[in-house]
């Protein structure tokens, strides 16, 4: 009872903590980066701690203390709030969902006795997305047998049969209903039905994606720079226009043959590969 006191005075401080306006939150992002101003991302944090809260709540099925979860999620925040570059156009709470959503994740990890021990990063996959994607398949096709269900889960997750079935085992529970409330004898804690994943992609998935966007962009505009002026002109021209010009009006347009053009754009390629690949050696693998 004194935790579920403290968990609801917790709450409440943080749902009283005022949002913060996108100019504001610039500001204090801006501070912190330069003048390494400890009020200033302390008070980025507190704006987000109900983040927080509704991160925590999701993994409250788990059976972990919410004060836990809450403090491992406000360690991944205040990693966020370090981190975070004002100059990239997204919103803190976009970019510190990724954060705390793992500080949660390795808090569950280190405490479930079913998965202590390490785990490879298919079997973390697996822990976390087990139950969506069997309910997931159990609404799409309610005809589906047990193994076929196994099956589906380990060509999505990228792991073995017997990873998914000997998971399933340990995970597996009595059935409850998803009105039900998430917590036993509270029924302000919400239902379980509130725990079911949106298929739309997660706010960390899509901070991901951008940075990954943002990285092969200074890729290609570093190696952009090794060609001279008519290898960029052609390579512009052939393969980063929208409207791809032909081989004869590039040609027509320098004053030579259309096979000469192929030549230079030949040439250009590969001088871009060699230079994509000095600065990032894993494209190696995917260029054959």
């Amino acid at each position: 009872m004194k935790n579920l006191s403290a968990d609801r005075r917790m709450i409440k401080i943080a749902m009283a903590a005022p949002y913060l306006e996108r100019g504001e939150e610039q500001l204090l992002a801006q501070a912190w980066k330069d003048n390494q101003d400890q009020d200033a991302r302390n008070k980025i944090a507190m704006a987000h701690m109900r983040l927080v809260i509704s991160m925590a709540a999701k993994f409250r099925h788990f059976g972990l203390p919410m004060s836990d979860l809450v403090q491992e999620g406000h360690i991944g925040l205040l990693e966020a709030a370090a981190r975070f570059e004002p100059s990239r156009d997204v919103r803190f709470s976009t970019y510190a969902t990724w954060w705390i959503r793992a500080s949660m994740q390795d808090y569950v990890l280190r405490n479930w006795s079913i998965v202590r021990g390490g785990t490879s990063s298919a079997q973390k996959a697996l822990f976390f997305n087990l139950r969506r994607l069997r309910a997931k398949l159990a609404q799409g096709n309610s005809q589906l047998t047990a193994r076929a269900v196994h099956e589906e889960i380990a060509s999505a997750l990228g792991v073995s049969l017997a990873d998914v079935q000997t998971m399933d085992a340990r995970l597996s529970g009595s059935d409850s209903s998803l009105q039900a409330p998430i917590s036993s004898g509270d029924a302000d804690s919400g239902e379980r039905l509130d725990l079911l994943a949106c298929a739309a992609p997660l706010p960390d998935e899509q901070v991901t994606d951008m940075i990954d966007q943002e990285r092969r962009k200074n890729w290609l505009g570093h190696a952009l720079e090794q060609l001279n002026d008519r290898e960029m002109k052609i390579i512009r021209a052939r393969r980063l226009s929208e409207d791809s010009a032909t081989l004869e009006e590039l040609g027509a347009d320098l004053g030579i043959s259309k096979e000469r053009v192929r030549q230079i754009e030949t040439r250009a390629l590969e001088k871009l590969k060699v230079a994509l690949v000095a600065q990032a050696p894993e494209l190696a693998l995917t260029a054959h």
